[in-house]
């Protein structure tokens, strides 16, 4: 009988996609996935069209969106004495409570050989161990970030202040190039509730059997060589860390035939510059402006995804409207750039977008799945960080991978025109640009051999199911 296994995402759609292309190495290993998605505590289009989608693409992967918690939770962003909290503190507060319906669906099963669990869903450890079932946690992000974050548990220790009073005073992780104390995610920096739920949630990572991370050998050798040296948690055992990505979607589904792929089959070649900051990623007007502004400037073509500014900064999960682009860019700057440039609403197929022929850059929120699209891609990248991790994987894109540059003013009120301008230019005319294109194209040869057979990523993957014990939770508990 074949082994099966459950992948648990954390919230939101980028933790879901890197979930789903997970269960797709898993299938093409002869094993049985399920994937059982967390409902966002607020209603949310783009979860319920996310697991729509998906769930029509890949008919062999089950995918069930576990019932709310009883008694419903407070929306995201509500503390228990009904003030405004960190986004952070709510949705872990969620994901916790996410524990008792994971618990039933797990006990509803025939058989689970594993359980993989999302970075942020720690708390379901709880429930691997209490039903006897090995568990391994995905971690969605860089390498050198779990470097990171594994080694501040024990750092926080050793300190007598918050991360954020450390100001710009250089951080040295093993395995990591030295970066400031404030490009750490901003809800670590400060000595409050969130700062401590996010630090007790990398400390649980160590408790699983294993830890599973999107990236490749020779894009991170440091880290990874740091984490298998154990010298990211002092005095406690780490677990095998599998390097088995890149893990970024393959492309080719219903959108290949989207009017901006169209428009970029009549432009040059390596001609375009892709502006796209993720799924969460929004611009206040006067930033819409800059770079608008910028970008006609620049008199470079550009394909550019614009969604409307937030309402609600405390709610991540607001539902998307419709930018109105009349309202938010420069009078005339459609019109002055109609041909060279087009404006995409809310959504555009990246990878597909990465991949075409035209694209020729990416500016891009470092995102760690928009990173690792952009680097199988060989794009170079411009890299403007937005939020949590961003300003580390910028760090470690600019100074380590060396595949891409800094937008300067990224934190400031706003990247202003003249940045947007001088950066689009040099990495389309320079000769610092060009070579930042060979090595990203190198990088990207590199990418595609990792998880070729005999590649290093592969070999991971295969240690991985090796270790994976055989059909130990035959006959679950009962509810």
């Amino acid at each position: 009988m074949e082994r099966t296994v459950v992948l648990y995402p954390g919230l939101g759609v980028g933790h879901l996609v890197p979930m789903v292309e997970l269960a797709k190495v898993f299938l093409r290993h002869g094993l049985a996935v399920t994937v059982a998605a967390v409902k966002p505590p607020l209603d949310s289009p783009d979860f319920s069209a996310a697991v729509a989608r998906f769930a029509e693409c890949n008919p062999a992967i089950n995918f069930h969106v576990l019932p709310p918690p009883p008694p419903p939770p407070a929306p995201v962003g509500s503390g228990s004495d009904g003030k405004s909290a960190s986004p952070i503190v709510g949705m872990l507060g969620f994901l916790n409570a996410m524990n008792a319906p994971l618990r039933d669906f797990l006990c509803s099963l025939p058989s689970v050989d594993a359980l993989i669990v999302d970075m942020f869903c720690t708390d379901a450890l709880d429930v691997a161990s209490e039903l006897r079932l090995p568990v391994y946690v995905f971690f969605t992000s860089a390498a050198s970030d779990l470097a990171v974050f594994l080694h501040l548990t024990s750092m926080r220790d050793s300190i007598n202040t918050s991360f954020g009073e450390l100001g710009d005073s250089m951080i040295h992780i093993p395995g990591c190039p030295p970066f400031k104390a404030s490009e750490l995610p901003s809800d670590i920096l400060s000595d409050n509730e969130a700062s401590r739920l996010i630090l007790l949630m990398f400390r649980r990572h160590p408790e699983s059997r294993g830890i599973l991370v999107n990236t490749f050998e020779s894009l991170e050798t440091r880290a990874l060589r740091a984490l298998e040296d154990g010298l990211c948690v002092p005095g406690r055992a780490t677990p095998t860390v599998y390097s088995i990505g890149p893990i970024v979607s393959g492309g080719g589904g219903s959108d290949k035939d989207h009017d901006c792929l169209r428009w970029l089959d009549a432009q040059p070649d390596n001609s375009v510059v892709f502006l796209s900051f993720g799924s969460l990623g929004r611009f206040c007007k006067k930033q819409l402006e800059e770079i608008a502004i910028g970008l006609q400037k620049s008199e470079k073509r550009f394909l550019w995804v614009v969604r409307s500014p937030r309402i609600d900064e405390k709610n991540v999960f607001e539902p998307l409207a419709e930018p109105d682009l009349d309202a938010l860019l420069p009078a005339g700057f459609m019109e002055a750039t109609r041909g060279r440039g087009l404006v995409v609403k809310l959504w555009a197929p990246q990878v597909e977008v990465l991949r075409h022929r035209a694209t020729g850059a990416f500016v891009t929120h470092c995102g760690w799945n928009s990173t690792l699209e952009g680097i199988t891609a060989g794009m170079p990248l411009l890299c403007w960080p937005l939020y949590a991790e961003q300003r580390l994987n910028k760090v470690f894109v600019v100074e380590e991978m060396k595949l891409g540059v800094e937008m300067r003013g990224y934190d400031e009120e706003v990247v202003v025109a003249e940045e947007v301008e001088a950066k689009v230019r040099w990495v389309m005319e320079s000769e610092g640009g060009q070579a930042l294109r060979q090595r990203a194209a190198a990088v990207k040869d590199a990418a595609a051999q990792a998880i070729k057979e005999g590649g290093s990523s592969h070999a991971a993957f295969f240690k991985f199911l090796e270790d994976l014990p055989l059909q130990v939770s035959r006959g679950m508990v009962s509810a």
